[in-house]
Parts: C-alpha cells; structure tokens; sequence
C-alpha cells in the first residue's frame, strides 16, 4: 500500500507528510506519538485559578472569530456544561467555526480563569468524553495537525503488518506482547496498562538491534587480523624513562593496553579519553612511537591547523631522530608536493596533520596506526577515510571529553576504550565561582589583577551578533566594554567561528605569543592550542551551556602550575552550575551532565547516526538497555542467530564493517 491508496488523502496531505520525514506507509506506522495527554472530564468543584481543564458541553451560540493579525485569529464562545456558563477563547482554529453550530457537543481542553469565568483554550474536540482517553501526540507542522496524523494513522492500523526483529526465545522470555498488536496499541491506546506494555516491547526492540549491531561489530573488528609487529617493551620503557616528567599510573596503564593490542594478531580499535590537561597527547605519542619502532609510518589527525603545529611542534621535540612531517591545507603547492611524495616512498615515518590527511591524492608507503585527536569533532566518513588509507591500520582514538558509563557503553560499545583519571602533577584545580551579572564590578577587578600579574584571559560568549529575541551577550558587545575597561592597559582580540580559517589561526596565535592579553570569543576556543599563560576564562550567559561544555571551556586554562581560575556569569540556572565550582573532575561532570540532560547531545557535538531511537531513552531505559546488551550477546552466539537471515540482514545492513 502507498500513501495515495490511504483513503481521504490527498496530494497536498502527501506533501505535508513528505515534510515530516513521513514517504510510505512503514514511514507512517513508525511514526510514533511524541507524548500523550490523559484526558478525563475534570472535576469542577475542586477546580482552581490556572489549573488545567477538559469539559464537556454544548455550544451555546455561533462562535465570533476576531483577525488579530495575518497569521494570528481568535475565536470566542459561550460554552454550557449543564452545570454552568463559561466563555471559551481559542487561537488560530478560526476554520472550526462552520462546525461549531449551536448544540454542537464538544470536550474543551484548557486553562481556567477564575476571575472571568473563562477557558483559554489549547484543544476542541468534537463529542462527549465519558471515560479516559489516552490521547496520542504527534510532532506536526502548521499545515498538518497531531489529531489529522493520528487519525491518518489509525485509518491504516488493520491493514498493516510490521516485521517482529526479536527472537521467539526472548519474546517467550519476558512474554512480549506481539508486535503488530504492540504498534496498534501505542497510535491507539485503550489504558495505560497496555500502552506500557506496548512500549517497553518497541522500545526493548530499539535496544536489542541496537545492541546487536554494536557487539556484531566488536565481534566482527576482533577477526580482522592486525599488523605482524614485534617491538620489546624494554625499548618503550627506555623511551618512557627518558621523558621529563613521570607518567601517572592511568597513563602507565593505557601505555600498557595500547601496547599490547599493537603486538597482538588482531587490529586494534581503542578509544583513549581523559580529562582535559590529563596527558592523552604523550600516550598518543609513545603509541607513535611503538608504532615506529615496529617499521611502520603513523597518522595523528587534529581537528586544527593551530592543534596539529602544535602536535608537530612538541613531537619534533620528543623525537628529533625520526622523520616527522606536517600536512594540512594551508601549506604551499610546493611544500605538499614534497610532503606527499615522502609520505609515498617511506621517507615520513610520522605524518601529523588535518583533514588534508584524507584527501586523494595522499598515498601512505605503509600506514601501519592511525589517530584521531578529539574524534568526536570527525564524523565517522572522515575517520573512516583515514583508517581505510593503510592495509589493516591499528586505530587510535582520543577524546577530551569523558564519557559516562551509560553513554560509552552505547556510542563506544565497539570499542576498547582506556581512560585517564588522575591528572599529571604539579597541576592545580581551576578555582570556579558562578556570579551574577550584577557582580561584574568584582569580576573585573579579579580580572584586572590576572592582567597586572602579566596573565591572560578568556572571554567566552555564546553569540556572536544580538539577537533581538535573546537577550544575552554578544562578541561584539563584550569587545566593547573589555576595551572600555582594559582598552588602556592591554590588547584585546575577537574571534569566532564566522571568521576564516586564516583569521582565527592569526588571532590564536597572536594571543599565544602574549600580544593579545584578553581574548574575546565564541565556544571556537574549547578545542584549541595550550597557552600556558592564559590563567582566567570569563563565560557569560554560561546557564547556555551543558555541563561537559563548561568543563571543556574550563580547560583552557590550568595548563600550568599557576593558579588559575574560571568565572561563570549567569543570573539562571546557578544551583546546576554551582556543581562545577564542587569538582574538577571532568568523569563526575559528564555523570552529572548526564542526569541532568539525558542522552541528547552532550558534548554539543551530534554524533552521527549512533542515537537514533524513537521510544528509547538512554538514561531512563538504562536497565532495559543492559538486558538487551546481555541478551544480544547471547543471541549473537546462537544458532538461532545463524538461522535467522532477516535479523542478520539487518544487522550487516546498517553495520559499517569498513
């Protein structure tokens, strides 16, 4: 069946659905209910000021409809419960009047004012509620409503028949409804009871594929066999022992790990994450190091042009006997052209870069390891890109941004994943105060002793330009008052993200070398180059942003052992941000950010594709979540797995094996 064999739809309703993401009727039935709204005829003795009401009655003259402006109508109406006369006010439902003639029965959904003996109200619908109604809730648009989609919906609900992708052994386990009556249930529910049901079966559904791709592909990842290395452990102990500094024991121990998967038979695909300032980049580079040792060239992808001249820049340093080049976009014809042709023929033994590494015409003599700096700023083409440009390259990568348990279990699953807690020694915590913007006087002056010590500081804004709908600060304006304050005795600099690649490397720069003392910017500076100087960050309108965003902007100072702080203004929200003047710990952060926002996009970056579920939510559906993780384990190992060539299509299907 198509959606024009639907009966009563039209080419224009088609469009509509079209808009929504809805093509055919398995779009349609997928299509589930945002919400739902219990409605039951309120009890008006009790009924007060403000609350919420749905009542039934009959119209008791033919509504008024008033034109406020273009796109803003309201109609107006005397309601008759039998019980008594009220007025009932609507916005933009002008088109029901032709059915609202007098003695028409309806069930008002509203507010009621007391003090008018009226209802604003949200909803009408035609007839009488004499029992609960559970009333499902679609996302819709200005030209298709909920109540049209729902009622398109279960026009079709006999005449469909979905696919059920849970085993019969699982579905008998925990005596899932079926499938088909599961999908009628949640468009059309008759009591909570059965819409509960219904939806902890779609949304263990959700769970088990999901769970299922991810440990099919962990499964599958531990075949692929890795690269033929052996490299004594002596060596990178003797190149540990050389270092300045000591490795901590969470360093020591991802050493350990990222060591013996490069020695192993099978390739490596771990993730390295850490707090910021918790020494990933020398793990990286020792992992570079044993690589090399192994006769293999390396790959370290940044997402910066500033990020990858520092990697370069530190690892020369580290390592001046080995052949380390630079590659990224910015570099002269000539310049790549030789770079290139060294990559090609085995003269670089470690390739430092951006996006530039991925490009066509780079051709790897043998890339034997490949990573990723901060990868959730790579979508997964563009890390897939890298790792495809060796053999069987080990893969690396790292991420600044500390993952919840819940949450790497789902989006790392496939992964290894080793994680730096304790931070290098000789680094102080970032002291952290929430202020009101009515406090900026002391932020000032707190800001002017920085200045006086020789310091710099960060001025972080969430826009770029005013807004005339949100009142908050703005690059442009901050410049203006940091220039009015401080204009006499430093330099201040601007830089966001509308300005060329070219500007920004030239600000960042500029304020790395000290000639920029108060650095005005947009959230372009959380993955950015270490300024060791820079000892205070200024973040208005923090309440903007998440947790993990904060910490990450809070990580731009505290590179060091001064004392450094990070200044948080905003007049909302203070009791959630007070939680990062408790802790440094960027694990408890993210567990914090975690709970409080659920498993939307936490780092403000979306990962792609990886989240994607209708009815589940990660947080709230935790322990469904992790049966269905055991449970996908166990099915993978069955014969019932091998013998069911539906599940298994679904599962390579969508499973990228590259």
């Amino acid at each position: 069946m198509e959606l024009k064999e639907i009966k009563g739809i039209g080419i224009n309703t088609i469009k509509y659905l079209n808009d929504l993401g809805i093509y055919n009727i398995n779009d349609l039935i997928n299509y589930y209910p945002f919400r739902y709204e219990i409605l039951e005829n309120t009890d008006i003795n009790n009924l007060k000021d403000g609350d919420k009401i749905v009542i039934g009655g009959v119209c008791e003259n033919k509504p008024n409809v008033f034109h406020i402006s273009r796109k803003l109508n309201k109609m107006s109406f005397r309601l008759n419960t039998g019980k008594f006369l009220c007025n009932v006010t609507i916005f933009n439902r002008a088109f029901l009047k032709q059915k609202l003639d007098i003695n028409t029965q309806i069930t008002v959904i509203g507010k009621y004012d007391q003090k008018h003996n009226s209802i604003i109200a949200s909803d009408i619908k035609f007839g009488l509620i004499k029992e609960t109604i559970i009333d499902p809730i679609y996302h819709s648009s200005f030209k298709i409503s909920s109540s049209k989609i729902s009622k398109i919906i279960k026009s079709i609900l006999n005449d469909v028949s979905v696919e059920d992708y849970i085993p019969n052994e699982i579905n008998k386990k925990y005596s899932f409804i079926n499938k088909n009556e599961a999908v009628k249930i949640i468009h059309n529910p008759k009591d909570q009871q059965s819409l509960e049901n219904a939806l902890t079966k779609l949304k263990y559904e959700e769970l088990f594929l999901f769970m299922l791709r991810i440990n099919y592909l962990k499964k599958y990842q531990k075949k692929i066999p890795g690269l033929k290395r052996k490299v004594s452990y002596e060596d990178v102990l003797n190149f540990i022992n050389s270092l300045t500094f000591k490795l901590t024991p969470d360093q020591e121990k991802a050493v350990k790990e990222i060591y013996q998967d490069l020695i192993s038979p099978n390739r490596m695909n771990r993730l390295l994450q850490g707090d910021v300032g918790s020494g990933k980049t020398i793990i990286s580079f020792i992992s570079l190091y044993i690589n090399y040792l192994s006769g293999y060239q390396g790959a370290l992808m940044a997402p910066t042009e500033i990020l990858a001249i520092q990697h370069y820049n530190n690892l020369k340093k580290l390592i001046p006997n080995i052949n380390v080049v630079l590659l990224t976009g910015k570099l002269k014809a000539k310049e790549k052209t030789e770079i290139k042709k060294q990559i090609q023929n085995g003269e670089a033994n470690i390739i430092i870069g951006t996006h530039a590494l991925i490009t066509d015409d780079v051709n790897y003599y043998n890339l034997g390891l490949v990573i990723t700096d901060e990868q959730h700023r790579f979508g997964v083409n563009q890390r897939g890109n890298l790792k495809n440009k060796g053999i069987t390259p080990d893969i690396l990568y790292m991420s600044a941004t500390p993952i919840p348990r819940t949450y790497a279990l789902t989006l790392y699953g496939d992964m290894d994943i080793s994680s730096i807690k304790t931070m290098p020694s000789g680094r102080k915590p970032v002291k952290t105060y929430v202020k009101s913007s009515k406090e900026i006087t002391e932020t000032l002056y707190m800001m002017l002793d920085q200045i006086k010590k020789g310091h710099q500081i960060y001025v972080v804004t969430p826009l770029i330009e005013k807004s005339d709908k949100i009142d908050l600060e703005n690059v442009y304006q901050l410049e203006e008052k940091m220039k009015k304050a401080f204009g006499k005795i430093c330099t201040v600099g601007v830089m966001h993200g509308k300005m060329s690649g070219i500007e920004k490397d030239k600000i960042m720069n500029e304020f790395k070398e000290g000639k920029i003392k108060i650095l005005i910017s947009t959230t372009v500076i959380e993955v950015g180059v270490d300024v060791a100087n820079a000892t205070m960050i200024v973040i208005f309108d923090s309440f903007r942003f998440g947790l993990s965003a904060l910490h990450q902007l809070r990580g731009r100072v505290g590179r060091n052992d001064l004392e450094s702080y990070c200044i948080l203004i905003s007049d909302k929200e203070t009791k959630r941000l007070d939680i990062l003047t408790k802790t440094n710990d960027g694990f408890k952060v993210s567990e914090e950010d975690f709970k409080l926002r659920g498993s939307g996009d936490i780092f403000g970056i979306k990962q792609s594709g990886n989240m994607n579920f209708k009815l589940a939510d990660i947080k709230k559906d935790y322990e469904l979540l992790l049966t269905a993780k055991k449970d996908s384990e166990e099915f993978l190992n069955s014969e019932e797995f091998k013998n069911n060539p539906k599940v298994k299509q679904l599962i390579t299907k969508s499973t990228n094996l590259n």
